[in-house]
């Protein structure tokens, strides 16, 4: 195993103007691994309203010069900073593994995944441009070009505690925005040293700012005039608020919020391939993905063989600590989800569905953390609680099916739309399945799970509000549009 990861002191308060400090309150809170709850990292900032407003104080004092400096060498900061990520992606990996459990290989993949998005959005630098047209009059030039929206806050969950902190933060900063990092408080470590990495690699004071704790500074930065927009990904209720509570002043959102993700699997499919994308999509970082694979809707006619190789696959999978390199399945993050996927299980028995493997909490081999066996669930009504609500965790729910149409309203009768695959082999069920998923990402004969780093992330229905993320459409959130009109 990888050695724990030691942290330094500085890490452990808020970051504002340039300097790192204790929360002004004096609160900590501590940061217990999931995998071994004998493990504490720290006692980190637990942060109040007063935190976060001090940080925009600092964001809005640098805010003119940064938005001065133009997006081709706002760029090339953040070109430095993936370059440093990349001498310490063994650093970043073992701290989010550390607090939040994934294994060092998610972890890792996580940290790369994380750099490309900086590679995408340093890139854009030079692309950010508007567009000039036609004018009426004689010696005039009309053209639009972008300006950022000013302050923004960015509050970010615990499952991908580096990966979305940078999709948020690499183009506010290109944009010319100031920013104030508010992440979850069962991953701050993993932010700080983000925060560090982005400091080291010359973005001025002020101009990105990281506040630690729970709702109370989430909800000041919502609640500041000066804070022009919030992107929050998150939970709906959450969402909700942020989005509803800075309506009154028009504030800008961009929320990307839950999912419950179905991989359809129709009589022609590819089965050895399907099992294999399932259980991937199903139990890779123990379910905890936006876009992970939570449902299984499958034509009865290949239920049972599907089911055959699905559990096959399952039961050989190794629930272990971390930074056990064989191990295929991490814990989840606390105690609460932990009970939440046990008590989840328990309620989907209740109304007929069956326990085909898994069900319990893992205990075999382990320290005392948050371990859950993976899950699956047959014979799942489609519109029973398990089938509708996210669960986010390593249980699966397979729900029988009658052909094309059937599995497709099935797909979509829940509120959420984050992502939508399909196994087939019948070109015409491709193309109609892509025109009928009421979600964002979609996928065809492949896990459904992830994207490119370039691609838009986002969702439909209730998965999602505002602009996408991890894309060039992203500009739409941190920037406003300008039209000038130009005459000689």
């Amino acid at each position: 195993m990888v050695d724990q990861l030691p942290v330094r002191p500085e890490h452990l308060g808020n970051f504002a103007g340039g300097l790192w400090g204790p929360a002004s309150a004096g609160g900590t809170r501590a940061n217990v691994s999931p995998a071994d709850t004998s493990d504490v990292l720290g006692r980190f900032a637990d942060s109040t309203a007063a935190d976060a407003v001090r940080a925009v104080d600092a964001a809005e004092a640098a805010l003119p010069a940064w938005r001065a400096l133009g997006p081709i060498k706002r760029a090339e900061i953040v070109r430095r900073a993936e370059r440093i990520i990349g001498e310490r992606e063994d650093e970043f990996a073992r701290a989010v593994s550390r607090e939040q459990g994934k294994l060092y290989k998610e972890a890792l993949g996580e940290v790369r995944r994380g750099m490309a998005i900086l590679d995408f959005t340093a890139g854009e630098g030079r692309r950010l441009n508007g567009s000039t047209t036609p004018a009426e009059e004689p010696r005039t030039v009309a053209m639009t070009f972008r300006q950022p929206i000013g302050v923004v806050g960015l509050i970010t969950p615990w499952n991908f505690p580096l990966a979305i902190p940078i999709w948020k933060v690499a183009p506010a900063l290109v944009a010319g925005c100031t920013s104030i990092l508010k992440p979850s408080p069962l991953t701050p470590y993993s932010a700080a040293l983000l925060v560090q990495a982005f400091a080291d690699a010359g973005v001025p004071d002020g101009v990105l700012n990281l506040v630690q704790g729970d709702r109370e500074p989430g909800e000041a930065l919502t609640n500041d005039p000066r804070v022009a927009g919030i992107s929050f990904t998150g939970s709906l209720p959450v969402g909700r608020a942020i989005h509803v509570a800075g309506a009154g002043r028009l504030m800008k959102t961009q929320l990307e919020l839950g999912g419950k993700n179905a991989v359809l699997v129709l009589a022609d499919a590819d089965l050895d391939k399907a099992a294999a994308a399932i259980v991937v999509g199903a139990f890779g970082q123990a379910g905890q993905r936006c876009s992970a694979t939570s449902r299984v809707v499958v034509d009865v006619a290949v239920k049972e063989a599907l089911l055959d190789k699905v559990i096959a696959k399952v039961s050989a999978l190794k629930v272990g600590h971390p930074l056990d390199p064989d191990a295929d399945v991490c814990p989840v993050v606390n105690e609460d989800r932990m009970t939440a996927c046990l008590e989840a299980i328990a309620t989907a028995q209740e109304v007929g569905a069956k326990v085909a493997v898994g069900g319990h909490r893992f205990t075999d081999g382990v320290p005392d953390g948050y371990y859950v066996e993976p899950t699956v669930l047959r014979d799942v009504p489609w519109d029973c609680e398990i089938a509708q609500e996210e669960i986010f965790g390593p249980v699966l729910s397979v729900i029988d099916c009658d052909g094309f149409d059937d599995a497709m309203r099935i797909s979509n009768s829940v509120k959420y739309g984050m992502s939508g695959t399909i196994f087939t082999q019948n070109p015409a069920h491709i193309f109609e399945a892509l025109e009928r998923f009421e979600a964002g990402m979609l996928h065809v004969n492949r896990p459904g799970v992830g994207a490119y780093a370039h691609l838009p992330h986002m969702g439909a229905k209730q998965s999602q509000y505002g602009a996408p993320e991890c894309s060039p459409e992203v500009w739409d959130f941190y920037t406003e549009w300008r039209s000038a009109c130009i005459s000689f």
